[in-house]
């Protein structure tokens, strides 16, 4: 019989707990057992990217992190990251820009990108370092770095 393990987090802003298996991937959890598929499995060994999730703030491969290392943490998938708009200007630059064709890799990209412009405003080669940890087979990159910069290069809007 396998180890199981209560943990409890906050997942877009709601609280969750579960009784998850020790080895069950944060990937696999919010896929199969949360039914959040934005999160996609592509390579299962960190490499490509698609899998990723803003893990206590910071980008984070959920096939690489076991469900239980999220106890306690604050996890965003691209559904909660889209629901809250924090990547709208990112979603309609891609849109218009024809940065995502096939779209498996999107959501990865979205997440590493919302990550980066967090931090302030970037150039293209800190656009294009980032986006190294992200694979696409489909764009060739041009198009999805012109929608980044196209949105770490408009004026910001003054806060309320």
């Amino acid at each position: 019989m396998s180890e199981r393990h209560e943990i409890a987090f906050t997942l877009n802003g709601r609280p969750v707990s579960a009784t998850v298996e020790a080895r069950l991937s944060l990937a696999d959890f919010l896929r199969h057992t949360l039914r959040l598929t934005g999160t996609h499995v592509g390579c299962e060994h960190g490499v490509c990217g698609a899998c990723n999730v803003m893990l206590d703030g910071r980008s984070a491969r959920s096939c690489l992190t076991l469900a239980v290392q999220a106890d306690g943490a604050e996890i965003e998938t691209i559904e909660g990251l889209s629901a809250r708009g924090v990547i709208a200007e990112l979603q309609r630059e891609f849109v218009s820009r024809n940065a995502l064709q096939c779209g498996y890799c999107t959501p990865g990209v979205l997440v590493t990108a919302a990550e980066l412009l967090s931090h302030g405003p970037v150039d293209r080669s800190e656009i294009r370092d980032a986006l190294s940890g992200n694979f696409c087979r489909c764009t060739g990159y041009q198009a999805i770095v012109d929608a980044i910069e196209a949105v770490a290069t408009r004026p910001s809007e003054p806060q309320p």
